[in-house]
């Protein structure tokens, strides 16, 4: 390479090492995917081969287009769309964000060892462009990691509200009957939840009978009481009866010394008692078979 680089930017050396030598760099490139991706199963040869040249085109796409690509600029968002696609692809594979970004890492020690096997750099060019290389890809792994977080996130947010949902099923036991197994603790958002789809269920079905059933229930504090007068209160408006069930001696306790009245809820000791009270208020009799 006799051209002087005296006065070239470090954009403009990338270009012309990368210009010189794609196809020596593109196969160093691949022998990295191939380490990291193809010999654990996570993708094919194809899918290396065709990843390396498309990070190389977009690459020199960035760096044609210098210092007028910002964050904002359709190079730079090509390449972080580019990266995102592909830890999407091996992180749904079974891959580790920790594979990425020793990928990212690998694809910058290729540059980086290419450019140490040429003397004709100065130690200023050296440094510029290991400043670029550097800046460049370490926005690329933030930008990845915070989308990783962000998309992790709303996994986990997904994943609550189905075990808020599953957690405390309304069943229709009988025609008018209700049931309701309260699992867990208790706050306030999941109240409102609780309680819309009860009173959704309740005006559905035209139910007059409601069984919460709160054996599941850990702990009841002043809170959790609160809450639970609240939704009897909001059956009683719907003009249903609630029957508060599995109330255990330890919680019991702990609502007398919170002087929490529940002298207006009916409550029986188990789902069951609750069940066969239930009944007898709409009229029903229940027996066994044979009897």
């Amino acid at each position: 390479m006799n051209t002087s680089t005296t006065a070239m930017s470090a954009d403009r050396i990338l270009i012309a090492q990368l210009s010189e030598n794609m196809e020596r760099i593109s196969r160093l490139l691949e022998e990295q995917g191939k380490a990291l991706f193809v010999d654990k199963g996570i993708l094919s040869q194809d899918d290396v081969h065709d990843a390396s040249l498309e990070f190389l085109e977009l690459f020199i796409l960035l760096l044609q287009a210098g210092e007028r690509s910002g964050r904002r600029g359709s190079e730079f968002r090509a390449l972080q769309q580019f990266f995102t696609n592909f830890s999407k692809r091996i992180l749904a594979r079974g891959a580790s964000l920790e594979l990425f970004v020793r990928y990212v890492q690998a694809l910058q020690r290729v540059l980086i060892e290419e450019l140490e096997e040429d003397s004709h750099y100065s130690f200023d060019d050296m440094r510029d462009v290991l400043l670029l290389l550097a800046r460049t890809f370490n926005q690329f792994v933030l930008e990845v990691f915070f989308i990783y977080l962000k998309e992790k996130e709303l996994t986990i947010q997904a994943q609550q509200e189905e075990l808020r949902q599953t957690s405390t099923p309304i069943t229709e036991i009988w025609d008018g009957v209700l049931t309701l197994p309260i699992i867990g603790s208790l706050d306030s958002s999941r109240t409102m939840m609780v309680m819309e789809n009860l009173l959704n269920r309740i005006a559905k079905d035209r139910a007059r009978m409601v069984v919460m059933d709160v054996t599941g229930v850990q702990a009841i504090d002043s809170q959790v009481s609160h809450y639970l007068i609240q939704m009897v209160r909001a059956i009683g408006l719907m003009g249903a009866e609630a029957i508060l069930t599995g109330i255990r001696p330890e919680i019991a306790r702990a609502l007398t010394s919170l002087n929490i009245d529940l002298g207006g809820v009916t409550t029986r000791a188990t789902l069951s008692d609750g069940l066969k009270e239930a009944f007898r208020r709409m009229g029903i009799e229940v027996r066994h078979a044979g009897v």
